[in-house]
């Protein structure tokens, strides 16, 4: 219990240091009200809950740089995936085999083995630990390369998992979190089945419907093309009004994604 105690301490600090690219996002996005959804309508959205698009600002700005790299890397990743024998990168190969193993998988068992896969493939690092900066988007093959990354580099690679192993690309999400305990902010992976959200994290290896999550605030959530801004957003929090009970087996850690009531 104690070393998961430490990795998941470990897990927590690299993100902890992606927070002021968010915040700093969130302060300069300018979304068009138009654009928001409202909070009765469908779930379109992870959480279920008003938004509107984001259509400039840091954030964007770093989605639509990392969107051209994830094209390039599926280029790589097809070539690899037809010619295993021939393939250059360690990398891919890798990665490619995690995606094999969810494609012979169906449903909620394909979701958990990619989330169960890749967070047991990779170590929680913090992007100043690797890159000496505060903030860097990496892209699956890299973050593979380097066999470390923080929790936006987790979150991006399950994506890509499991958009090759057959998910459509209009029940994917990057979601980003504000951690109201910690003061961080967060990044998970977000996938619809049958119509209900479930959040991929690297924290941890059971996944979370949206309606589950305690002790954080939602701030975006991207797809393949786009950016939208959560507003009016309350703390997700127990209804008592404190944190969520500690998932069985865990350490006791404030603003985690706590187990189902």
């Amino acid at each position: 219990m104690g070393i998961f105690s430490h990795m998941l301490r470990a897990v927590i600090m690299a993100c902890g240091l992606a927070a002021t690219t968010a915040t700093a996002a969130l302060a300069a996005a300018r979304p068009e009200p138009a654009a928001a959804v409202s909070p009765g309508a469908a779930p379109a959205e992870p959480f279920g809950l008003a938004t509107a698009a984001v259509a400039a600002g840091a954030l964007n700005d770093k989605w639509q740089q990392l969107r051209r790299k994830l094209d390039d890397e599926r280029v790589q990743l097809a070539l690899c995936d037809g010619d295993r024998d021939n393939c250059a990168s360690d990398a891919a190969l890798r990665f490619l085999a995690i995606v094999d193993s969810a494609r012979r998988r169906d449903g909620r068992a394909r979701l958990g083995e990619i989330n169960r896969a890749i967070n047991l493939a990779l170590r929680p690092m913090s992007d100043f630990a690797q890159y000496g900066e505060i903030d860097v988007w990496t892209s699956p093959l890299v973050t593979f390369a380097h066999g470390a990354g923080d929790c936006e580099d987790y979150a991006i690679a399950k994506l890509m998992a499991l958009s090759l192993a057959g998910i459509a690309a209009e029940d994917l999400r990057l979601v980003i979190m504000r951690d109201t305990f910690h003061g961080g902010d967060h990044a998970v992976a977000a996938v619809r089945l049958d119509g209900r959200w479930l959040m991929l994290d690297n924290t941890r290896m059971a996944m979370v419907e949206d309606v589950h999550v305690k002790n954080y605030r939602p701030l975006f959530a991207i797809d393949q093309s786009s950016v939208v801004q959560y507003f009016d957003v309350p703390m997700l929090a127990s209804t008592t009004g404190g944190p969520g009970p500690a998932p069985a087996g865990l350490p006791a850690e404030p603003g985690l994604i706590a187990a189902p009531e």
